[in-house]
């Protein structure tokens, strides 16, 4: 019995020794540091530790003396004084081992053709204030409201597939590469969303990139990488929700009024502030009324709920903040509408209604991909052949000889135990857009939800909505 305790007692042990436990655990980072020759070190480094305790590490490694090293992550040379902690890394993040060049390198040209080089800096997210701050706000910022006014960045992030928090990375735009040391932070949306805003220099490879033959230097390339989980390595990216704010001016929420910590500010002029659920549920009240408009530059989309001018959504994703059902719902209404707007139709059959694009001269259509019917382009009735009969008129018409069976209702009007049961068609195109409608009780009188249609008809004819309508039957 006593063997079997000190068996047991000896595994804890051990494992204690392997977390270790008793004021010896620690954090350590998995870091890949990378160099210009194509080598790359893997790394476990303390937060404490500072970039001289990387370079003696790594230096060895390549070859070098530490003094010969410089270290460079996100857009900046780090100086020996920088702690790990400071450059807020994550697991299996890249640092950039790069060796100084020495003064007859070959491009010793281009760099006497540079700025006086600067001193090492702290790392961009120490550095780096809002985006949304005017010139004159980070002129007269305090030491106090610098802290808080600190860059925020938000993306949606496929893995997670939520709302995280984001960080902000850089590269070249000519190589990809990581390895490269912008002139300056971006000063708004527009320096990191636009290319071609800052220049910087580029020692991903072991000869520097250059912009153009008279020799410019190269601009840098922003991307954004999720905060939460652990990086996929410079290939990582995440859709940056620029919209999206930290509420350091303590603004409420149009609809609600609440002050929120977190906040989307509409591309208005008045930049109308909406807390997080009040922009879910505008997106889901337009969404239900098919109320998104579509636009040529920026797709399906909505304005700010103001009725504010040049207002639009320009990225899409921030649709994302919707569930995921909802979001698939907004991608097929998006996809309709392109289809309509591009010359299409839409399969009028109930409960299918999908996107067809056909030749101009194409007659009888069929729903590929979907649920296969049959049908006349020019009524969305069955396909026929010779001309289409006028709405209203068709089956049972005096003089016709023609007689249309739908497939799929043929199915439903069996006598047959089994069907006793009466089955409802609830869905019809709106006779002008084809959109289908669906009523759910009331009247007989359609206004069709549409972004661009309203067209009012009668659930009855189909056809628009008249006098002789609301007398026959209104309520049926």
């Amino acid at each position: 019995m006593s063997f079997i305790f000190k068996f047991f007692a000896t595994i804890v042990r051990k494992m204690l020794e392997l977390l270790q436990i008793g004021g010896k655990l620690t954090h350590t980072l998995s870091i890949y540091v990378k160099t210009n020759t194509g080598r790359t070190l893997s790394v476990n480094l303390e937060p404490q530790w500072d970039i001289k305790n990387v370079k003696e590490l790594v230096a060895p490694q390549l070859g070098l003396q530490p003094e010969e090293v410089k270290i460079i992550f996100a857009g900046k040379e780090l100086s020996d004084a920088t702690t790990i902690e400071q450059c807020d890394l994550g697991q299996q993040s890249v640092l950039h081992a790069i060796r100084l060049r020495p003064p007859l390198q070959p491009a010793s040209t281009l760099l006497e053709e540079e700025p006086p080089a600067e001193e090492p800096s702290k790392p961009m997210n120490e550095t780096l204030l809002d985006l949304q701050l005017e010139n004159a706000e980070r002129l007269n910022i305090s030491d106090e409201e610098r802290v808080r006014a600190k860059a925020h960045f938000f993306v949606h992030c496929g893995q997670c597939s939520k709302l995280c928090n984001g960080k902000l990375r850089v590269r070249c735009a000519l190589c990809k590469g990581g390895a490269f040391t912008v002139h300056r932070d971006p000063e708004c949306w527009d320096d990191v969303l636009k290319p071609r805003r800052i220049r910087g220099h580029c020692e991903s490879l072991e000869i520097a990139c250059v912009d153009n033959e008279a020799g410019d230097l190269p601009f840098v390339e922003f991307y954004f990488k999720c905060a939460e989980h652990v990086s996929g390595g410079e290939k990582d990216f995440a859709a940056p929700l620029n919209l999206i704010k930290n509420n350091i001016k303590d603004v409420p929420c149009l609809a609600c009024t609440d002050v929120s910590e977190t906040v989307l500010v509409f591309p208005c002029a008045s930049q109308h502030v909406t807390c997080l659920d009040c922009f879910r549920d505008y997106c889901r009240s337009r969404l239900s009324e098919r109320q998104f408009m579509p636009h040529p530059d920026f797709g399906y989309t909505l304005p700010c709920p103001a009725g504010c001018e040049h207002s639009f959504i320009e990225e899409i994703h921030h649709f994302k903040l919707l569930s995921r059902e909802e979001y698939e719902r907004y991608q097929r209404f998006a996809t309709e509408e392109y289809v309509l707007q591009a010359g299409g139709v839409l399969c009028p059959q109930p409960g299918c209604g999908m996107g067809l694009l056909v030749e101009p001269d194409c007659r009888k259509v069929t729903c590929q991909n979907g649920c296969g019917y049959v049908f006349c382009r020019s009524c969305l009735q069955g396909y026929h052949i010779g001309e289409c009969l006028p709405e209203g008129a068709g089956e049972g018409a005096p003089n016709s000889c023609e007689y249309t069976v739908d497939p799929s209702r043929a199915a439903e009007a069996r006598w047959d135990e089994a069907s006793n049961v009466t089955i409802k068609v609830s869905t019809k195109p709106c006779p002008k857009c084809r959109t289908p409608t669906e009523r759910d009780g009331g009247c007989m009188h359609m206004v069709c939800t549409r972004a661009g249609c309203g067209f009012e008809w009668c659930w009855v004819c189909q056809t628009e909505w008249t006098r002789d309508c609301m007398g026959a039957h209104w309520f049926g």
